[in-house]
């Protein structure tokens, strides 16, 4: 099939070396020419713009940074894939994007006879996880192009529950990350090394998948597991965003979003979003870094305190 990418970044380079190895035509663009060599070197075709992957494209992808770019990307009158995209065609966005804007692009592909699906996604291909709304039918006919690229692939609703889907999971990752770093803090502050803190963690009560970036990304002080600060922060106050419109809480994911924002506010929105560890650790005046003890298999906290 011929198909269309536009975003080849992080993710959108693996989701579209997926579909090359499945046997699909490509044509691709990113705003830095430079992103699409490696894809153009297995086979695929750079375009100048949106609009000039549509018109080449049956589906086009679309893998962004936030919302702003996605509109843009989209609607643009010019540039836009809506520009070139032929009715018949569909319109696939893979971005964690806003659910509003999600339903109006939704509402203008359906004016000019074109499918569309938000479809963000989890992980890493080809074993992500995709979370895709739109109509049931339409989600059936272009699921095989997820097989290529995810493992664990749903339908979760109408236009816009995709997004829904994964700004519900990002919030829970991530405030579940900012108190998983404080619940170390307590520890380290109270006389525990965090050392054997993050062995016993694992197996008990405070387990998940986001306290396991810990020990990796701020005890060894690397900070680069998982996406940027800028990224993180942006899922998050979409999640917040979404909590407002529909009158949930989100007390503690304005909390942790408050942690990112004061990150960002010190130039770290490109590095690693486990980063943020470092300004709840000047609050608390401790730095969760472990060093290597010979001859045993513990760990000391390092106090910048202390001589």
């Amino acid at each position: 099939m011929q198909l269309g990418f536009v975003g080849t970044g992080t993710m959108g380079t693996p989701m579209t070396m997926c579909l090359i190895d499945a046997g699909h035509e490509l044509t691709v663009h990113d705003v830095r020419p430079a992103a699409t060599a490696a894809l153009c070197g297995r086979g695929a075709r750079a375009a100048g713009s949106p609009a000039e992957v549509a018109r080449q494209s049956a589906v086009v992808f679309t893998s962004l940074p936030s919302p702003h770019e996605v509109e843009h990307a989209v609607l643009d009158p010019v540039t836009g894939i809506l520009a070139g995209l032929q009715e018949g065609g569909a319109y696939i966005d893979m971005t964690t994007n806003a659910p509003a804007v999600a339903r109006r692009i939704a509402e203008a592909c359906r004016a000019r006879g074109i499918d569309m699906l938000d479809a963000p996604v989890s992980g890493r291909p080809p074993a992500m996880t995709v979370m895709a709304g739109g109509e049931a039918a339409v989600f059936a006919k272009y699921r095989p192009l997820f097989v290529a690229m995810a493992g664990n692939i749903f339908h979760v609703g109408e236009a816009g529950a995709g997004c829904i889907a994964k700004l519900v999971t990002q919030y829970l990752g991530y405030t579940n990350f900012i108190a998983a770093l404080e619940g170390l803090l307590i520890g380290a502050k109270a006389g525990i090394d965090p050392g054997v803190l993050v062995r016993i963690v694992p197996l008990s009560a405070g387990a998940s998948r986001s306290f396991d970036n810990i020990p990796r990304s701020v005890l060894s002080g690397a900070f680069t597991a998982g996406g940027t600060l800028d990224i993180v922060a942006k899922d998050l106050a979409l999640a917040c965003e979404l909590a407002r419109e529909v009158a949930a809480p989100a007390h503690l994911g304005l909390l942790a979003h408050d942690v990112f924002s004061r990150a960002q506010a010190q130039g770290w929105g490109q590095q690693g979003f486990p980063v943020a560890a470092r300004i709840l650790e000047a609050m608390a005046g401790c730095e969760l870094r472990v060093t290597p003890v010979e001859d045993t298999a513990s760990y000391q906290a390092v106090d910048p305190r202390r001589p």
